[in-house]
C-alpha cells in the first residue's frame, strides 16, 4: 500500500506530489484526460494549441518568483512579450507585471513537477471512506484503491461533497462561491495583428489572447482564446452545454466589435465552460491537514484566484504534514 493518494493534477496537486515524492510513495489521479487542471492546454493538431485555462503567470511572492526564475532557466516557462492592450480600467495595475507562459503550454509547470510521478487520468473519485487509518478511494468505473494518506485538491463544492463527513474545521461550512468562466477557442484567417492580448471593459468579454504571439508554432491562421467575465459566466454556466453555440457566437461577436478586427467567419471554434474557475476571497487558512486521519486539502481557493495561490497552498500543507 502506497503512502499518499493525491486527487488532482493542477498546480496544487502537482506541487504537493512533487514535494512528497522525495520521501513517500504516491499516486496522482485526475478526472480529466491530462495534466494541468485549470492550466490546461488544448491541442487542435500536432502543432497548434490554445491555453484555455490559466492565461499567464504573474509572480508576486519572493519564493514563487525564485521558483519561476528557475523554470525560466530550464526553459520550462518563458516571458510572453508583445503588446498587451488594456481597455479595462480594473486591470491597469497589471500593466507593469511580467507575464510568464509555459514554453509548450500553460500546463508546463504541472507536467514538469509530475514528470516522474505515476499519474492516472479519466479517474473520477466518487466516494472516500476511512477505516482503521486506511483510505478507501472509489472511482466512477467501480474500481477501488487503498492508501495510508489522502490529499484532495479539488474545487470547494466537490471537496465538500466528498469529505464533509471527515473535515470538522469551520472552513468546510463556509459559503465559498467560486466564479465561473466560459472560454472560446477560435481560429480565423490571418489578420497579422500586432497584439498579444486584450483586457476588455465589457459585461460579456473579459480577455482575449493571441496564441500565435506566444511563438510556440507558426500557423497560416490566427488563433485566439476568448474568456468571458465572471459575472456573465456565472449566469450562463449551468446551461452552457446546451447553449454552447449561442454563447460562443455572442463572445465571438463581442471580440470583433471590441477589437475592431475585420469580422470574418471562424474557421474553428470550441467552447469550454469552467464552472469552478476561481475564488477571489481568500480564507483565513492556506491549507488543511488532519494528522489523526492523514487527510489533507490544498487548493488555490484557500489563498486567491491566481495559479500562484495553489502553489502557496501546497507548500503550506507540506509544512503541516512535516510537524
Amino acid at each position: 500500500m502506497k503512502d499518499f493518494c493525491i486527487i488532482g493534477s493542477g498546480i496544487s496537486g502537482a506541487t504537493i506530489a512533487n514535494i512528497l515524492s522525495k520521501k513517500y510513495s504516491l499516486d496522482v489521479y485526475d478526472k480529466a484526460r491530462g495534466i494541468g487542471g485549470r492550466s490546461s492546454n488544448k491541442k487542435i493538431n500536432k502543432d497548434e494549441s490554445f491555453d484555455h485555462g490559466v492565461q499567464y503567470i504573474s509572480p508576486k511572492s519572493a519564493l514563487f518568483k525564485k521558483f519561476i526564475n528557475n523554470l525560466i532557466k530550464k526553459r520550462i516557462v518563458k516571458k510572453w512579450p508583445g503588446k498587451h492592450i488594456f481597455l479595462s480600467t480594473e486591470k491597469k495595475e497589471e500593466k507593469k507585471h511580467i507575464k510568464i507562459i509555459g514554453t509548450k503550454g500553460n500546463n508546463a509547470i504541472s507536467k514538469y513537477l509530475l514528470k516522474d510521478t505515476n499519474c492516472n487520468f479519466n479517474s473520477e473519485v466518487v466516494k472516500i471512506f476511512n477505516k482503521n487509518k486506511v483510505w478507501e478511494i472509489s472511482f466512477s468505473d467501480g474500481s477501488k484503491k487503498f492508501y495510508k494518506s489522502l490529499i484532495l485538491t479539488c474545487p470547494f463544492a466537490q471537496l465538500k461533497k466528498l469529505s464533509k463527513k471527515y473535515i470538522k474545521h469551520s472552513f468546510i461550512n463556509k459559503k465559498i462561491k467560486m466564479d465561473a468562466n466560459i472560454t472560446v477557442m477560435m481560429t480565423i484567417k490571418k489578420t497579422k495583428p500586432n497584439i498579444s492580448s486584450y483586457f476588455f471593459s465589457d459585461k460579456i468579454l473579459g480577455w482575449a489572447g493571441n496564441e500565435n504571439s506566444k511563438k510556440r508554432f507558426i500557423s497560416k491562421n490566427d488563433l485566439w482564446t476568448l474568456q468571458s467575465t465572471y459575472s456573465w459566466a456565472n449566469k450562463k454556466i449551468n446551461k452552457n452545454r446546451e447553449n454552447k453555440e449561442l454563447n460562443s457566437k455572442i463572445m465571438i461577436e463581442q471580440f470583433f466589435k471590441l477589437t475592431g478586427i475585420i469580422k470574418t467567419k471562424a474557421l474553428f471554434s470550441l467552447n469550454h465552460g469552467w464552472k469552478y474557475s476561481s475564488n477571489s476571497k481568500p480564507l483565513n487558512i492556506k491549507s488543511y491537514w488532519n494528522s489523526s486521519l492523514n487527510l489533507g486539502v490544498c487548493a488555490d481557493w484557500f489563498v486567491g484566484p491566481r495559479l500562484e495561490s495553489g502553489w502557496i497552498s501546497a507548500h503550506d500543507l507540506f509544512k503541516k504534514i512535516k510537524k
